[in-house]
């Protein structure tokens, strides 16, 4: 169907500047697309912006971008109720879900609550990419850092648990964030995972951490073990990506 195994990309970035246009796929965005291994056809994207609170006016950008890449794109809404009918038949029948950044706790309570999550295992389980930035990074761990309780960084620890590990994003732009990990991790509130910088990505076959990879020359993730202890990950460069 589309990827060859189980597959998330987990990022802190996503859309770019799209010049005279209000967007762009970025270099991740691309390569979630071409993990999708799609041949003969336009690949299906779905955009899943729950955790902005599913706001109108991202849409016709993140269309427009998504034509410009040469993909066909759509989207996933639950406000004021889901907008596919047939819901599980479309997120089934979608080669990547990009799901956009936002409150993470806001986003988990809703997709729980119309069984959204289940239809995701399912969806990655089938081969259908799973990937996103920030919360939407965040979400397919067992938990992480967020700041959807307020602008103070606090632990989340009750993620979709796709991937076992914990995960952190914008370690760089966001450094209030690193301690609060570190610690969490190290009072066992959640398991030992990755910080990432600006413009990187964790990609996972099954739950395996394969790849990190940036949009952006010289970011970084840093792997955070049990001790608290950081180790940098150096990553692959994307940002000679084409991006029109």
């Amino acid at each position: 169907m589309t990827a060859d195994s189980p597959t998330i990309l987990a990022t802190c970035g996503g859309m770019v500047d799209g010049g005279w246009r209000d967007a762009a796929y970025g270099p991740l965005l691309h390569l979630a697309i071409e993990l999708a291994g799609v041949t003969g056809r336009a690949p299906r994207v779905a955009h899943v912006n729950t955790a902005g609170g599913d706001p109108r006016v991202v849409e016709g950008a993140e269309l427009e971008a998504a034509r410009a890449a040469g993909a066909e794109g759509s989207h996933i809404r639950l406000f004021p109720h889901p907008n596919h009918e047939r819901l599980a038949e479309h997120v089934l029948s979608r080669d990547v879900i990009w799901v956009s950044g936002g409150s993470v706790v806001n986003l988990l309570a809703l997709w729980r609550a119309h069984g959204l999550d289940t239809l995701l295992r399912q969806a990655w389980e089938a081969g259908v990419v799973l990937a996103g930035g920030s919360a939407g990074g965040l979400c397919w761990h067992s938990g992480g850092t967020t700041t959807s309780f307020g602008p103070e960084a606090q632990v989340v620890a009750d993620g979709l648990g796709l991937l076992p590990g914990s995960f952190s994003p914008h370690h760089d732009s966001q450094p209030a964030r690193a301690p609060v990990f570190r610690e969490a991790i190290m009072s066992g509130r959640i398991p030992p995972g990755h910080g990432v910088e600006e413009g990187v990505g964790l990609l996972y076959r099954g739950d395996h951490l394969v790849e990190v990879v940036a949009e952006r020359a010289g970011a970084s993730a840093w792997a955070v073990s049990a001790d608290g202890s950081e180790e940098r990950l150096p990553a692959r460069d994307l940002s000679a990506s084409r991006v029109p």
